[in-house]
């Protein structure tokens, strides 16, 4: 593998072998200047309130791509005892989905303590979006769910084998004040699906 230039245009050549064929690659690519490399490197943010690590049994994109008819916004609430509720609220209800059993990790998050919790407002499409590989033939091994409060949510992908590597996802969120960050009081509760005990499976 080079760099080098094709016809006046930078490539990246690439040369292998199949069988007793050489097989030559250039892949035209653009330079960047050293002063357009900030925005490419991945944001500088605080260290999570909450860490889950999910493992592929948690069908998150089935549950969000349901919720995503109801609200354009979902709140995510996270806790360090492995429990993780997904909320919409409506005219006139809210609805809670709730997983249980994750894992947490304590490894730089901000505080080791159990009962850390933290509440996220996201765009339900773009979360969405962060979690197509949930329904691909790409296979993963699990993924890390990081939420700072009021800055940023990671999902952090690890496929499999390990040794391939990994990749990750940073979602928006919107502010929210304290008071948005609990229930409305009155709404109705109810469960999409049947709870943890569908989704413990």
């Amino acid at each position: 593998m080079k760099l080098a230039k094709r016809a006046g245009i930078p490539c990246l050549c690439l040369e292998g072998m199949t069988g007793s064929v050489e097989v030559y690659h250039a892949i035209p690519i653009r330079v960047m200047r050293v002063g357009d490399m900030q925005q490419h490197l991945p944001p500088e943010i605080n260290m999570p309130d909450v860490q889950l690590e999910m493992k592929n049994g948690k069908p998150l994109r089935t549950v969000v791509e349901r919720l995503k008819s109801i609200s354009p916004q979902v709140y995510i609430q996270g806790s360090m005892d492995g429990k993780l509720v997904l909320r919409v609220d409506a005219d006139a209800s809210s609805i809670q989905t709730f997983f249980s059993n994750l894992q947490p990790r304590f490894e730089d998050a901000k505080s080791s303590s159990p009962e850390n919790e933290c509440t996220l407002k996201v765009d339900t499409k773009k979360f969405s979006q962060s979690l197509l590989w949930q329904q691909s033939n790409l296979s993963t091994s699990s993924a890390l769910l990081c939420m700072v409060e009021n800055e940023m949510l990671v999902l952090h992908v690890l496929l499999d084998p390990a040794s391939i590597g990994f990749f990750t996802y940073y979602v928006p969120v919107h502010f929210l004040s304290s008071s948005e960050m609990q229930p409305r009081p009155g709404s109705e509760i109810a469960p999409l699906t049947t709870a943890a005990e569908y989704l413990d499976q």
